[in-house]
């Protein structure tokens, strides 16, 4: 891709979500997420292949018609209330629309299919995007109207996002769908917290947002996007095979790492609010997403495939290895011990 080109559209995605999430008003909300969305799909397909062109026509109808919902919603409210502004979100009609389409937009289940298909269809730096920067300007608006939404719908929306997301990626072999139902499982912690404490369900975000880098990072500078190669990366680059398995060890949310600081957090808050058995839930639907991470670990860090494999093994990397994929891998396994500083932040 043209640099003028891909400049453009990089300050188009910053611009869309600067819109978002500092407006009042839901046409400009609105307004930034639609200019987000048309930034991204030339990224998408930027290969020319057929199932680039397939995910990004995928991604523009799915967001196409959430974004159709936001504004629906919001004129609906409008007409009953008489107000435009986000944080007055009063009629009911109007709060199950908005966490339907929001739901829609973030690939919570069940309207995750699409997540998949897109993220398989792209390349990983576009993934990292998609699961990241993208669901950014959706989750504010999560934030901004978590008074106003049903607690019960919710809940059981997060629950099937963390029970689909660890059972859907049990059977997976390509590690940008066990990605992706990854990220499909992490929206579901954040789900279930945004009502009683949206300053947690955001720190939940940041940390995902820093861990799930590093891995995409590593990913795509070891240039594996199956199983099968990523047996072998270990005679490439042993030191990027081993801070993978620390940072998807810290994705499962194992202690001493960083990705136990929210979880934790968060089953305390709910057992604070009386939400024991949904806590419980949840942290057992985590085990599901635990295998298999701990199936992309020991693929990580295996010396030898268990079987004869076609892809020829290099000994040696093509390129030097990215000081930010050090930095963000070590920040993804050693942030647990000054998480007070990091609440007090926060």
């Amino acid at each position: 891709m043209d640099p003028q080109a891909k400049l453009i559209f990089t300050a188009s995605l910053i611009l869309g979500t600067t819109i978002t999430i500092s407006s009042n008003h839901w046409i400009m909300a609105w307004a930034g997420l639609e200019i987000n969305t048309l930034a991204i799909l030339p990224l998408i397909s930027k290969s020319h292949h057929p199932r680039a062109i397939e995910a990004a026509t995928k991604y523009f109808l799915v967001q196409a018609t959430a974004s159709t919902l936001i504004l629906f919603s919001s004129m609906t409210n409008a007409w009953q209330t008489g107000q435009w502004d986000i944080a007055q979100l009063t009629s009911p009609t109007s709060c199950l629309i908005l966490t339907t389409a929001i739901a829609m937009k973030l690939g919570l289940a069940p309207f995750h299919f699409w997540f998949p298909e897109v993220l398989q269809g792209t390349s990983l730096i576009t993934g990292l995007l998609l699961s990241t920067a993208m669901k950014f300007p959706p989750i504010t608006l999560l934030f901004m109207t978590s008074q106003s939404l049903n607690p019960a719908l919710l809940t059981i929306l997060a629950i099937l996002s963390t029970a689909l997301g660890g059972w859907m990626g049990l059977n997976q072999t390509q590690t940008r769908k066990i990605l992706a139902f990854s990220s499909i499982s992490h929206l579901g912690w954040m789900a279930i917290i945004t009502i009683y404490s949206p300053k947690l369900a955001l720190l939940n975000f940041y940390l995902y947002a820093l861990v799930t880098s590093a891995v995409f990072l590593i990913l795509n500078s070891i240039n594996t996007s199956k199983l099968t190669t990523l047996m072998t990366s270990w005679t490439k680059t042993p030191a990027l095979s081993a801070a993978l398995m620390l940072t998807l060890l810290s994705l499962a949310g194992l202690p001493p790492l960083t990705g136990f600081l929210p979880k934790w957090l968060i089953i305390q808050e709910l057992t604070k609010q009386e939400m024991a058995p949904a806590a419980t839930i949840i942290a057992l639907l985590s085990l599901l997403s635990l295998f298999f991470y701990l199936r992309l670990a020991y693929c990580a860090t295996i010396t030898l495939p268990p079987h004869t494999t076609n892809h020829m093994k290099q000994w040696h990397t093509n390129k030097p290895t990215n000081i930010s994929i050090a930095i963000l891998a070590t920040l993804s396994a050693t942030l647990l011990p000054i998480s007070p500083m990091i609440l007090t932040i926060v």
